[in-house]
């Protein structure tokens, strides 16, 4: 049931996808003079300013996305593939499968369709309230703000960053469209350099074609320095909540001209 009804959305999406590329390639060269006027995409300069766009658009990709892995696997078995094996064996399948139906769809029409690992930020939010309206507040699946982006594993999912670049690792091999993977770290890299490498290098081995790393950064709102700060304000020395005289501050204006030119008594801006 649940790959019939997977069916049926892949083909309302080639389907919207198709109609869109056919109303794009009945464009003229003259309804797109940068673009193609100028030769900027590929064959674009083998057209009259009169022909049809579609022998251009045709190298484009037509791309299906998906989000909200997690939330289907805690549906399915009752478990996301962060918890449990059997789930990330079942997420690859369902993952495959829609690369499998872009392949297909590919070698039926000559055009690029592919399978994108999409964040869909708004899309996130606005799915969840609208199934929670339909279904109700379901444990693991309509009981937060938003469905996890693509095949991640859940944010809010204690797991050690190795842990979690290995599940989501194979997940890149299958969205030839794009992807990530990303890590969230509690401090200051600059201070363990070792363990940032590390982390790269475990990408790359483990097949990760985008990875990225999200790291603690501080403002210091009277001061405006940017960077980690933990007890006390590395350029000003202002602890967390204080207030500064105004005697320092011309002082440190004099000697960072950029600084914020209104005093505060502001906690740290944390981000």
């Amino acid at each position: 049931t649940f790959y019939r009804l997977l069916d049926e959305k892949i083909d309302l999406v080639f389907r919207q996808l198709m109609h869109r590329f056919k109303i794009q390639a009945a464009k003229k060269v003259r309804n797109y003079p940068f673009l193609m006027g100028n030769g900027i995409w590929l064959d674009s300069e083998k057209l009259g300013w009169e022909d049809r766009v579609g022998e251009v658009l045709k190298h484009g990709t037509l791309t299906v996305g998906f989000i909200g892995l997690a939330e289907t696997l805690k549906a399915l078995i009752g478990a996301h593939h962060g918890e449990s094996e059997d789930a990330q064996r079942l997420g690859l399948e369902i993952v495959a499968h829609m690369r499998k139906r872009c392949d297909d769809e590919s070698e039926a029409t000559g055009l690029n369709f592919s399978l994108i690992a999409t964040p869909a930020e708004s899309l996130s939010g606005r799915f969840v309230a609208i199934d929670r309206r339909k279904y109700g507040e379901i444990p693991g699946i309509t009981d937060r703000d938003y469905y996890t982006n693509s095949f991640h594993v859940p944010v809010y999912y204690p797991i050690r960053a190795f842990r979690k670049i290995q599940l989501e690792a194979p997940y890149h091999a299958y969205t030839n469209a794009g992807h990530i993977t990303y890590v969230e770290l509690d401090g200051d890299t600059c201070k363990n350099l070792k363990a940032f490498e590390d982390i790269i290098r475990y990408m790359h081995d483990q097949g990760v074609g985008y990875g990225s790393i999200n790291h603690p950064l501080d403002r210091d709102p009277v001061c405006g320095y940017v960077g980690v700060i933990n007890d006390q304000c590395p350029r000003c020395g202002r602890r967390d909540g204080e207030p500064i005289s105004e005697e320092k501050l011309r002082e440190l204006r004099r000697r960072f001209p950029g600084m914020p030119q209104a005093s505060c008594h502001c906690h740290h801006e944390q981000h």
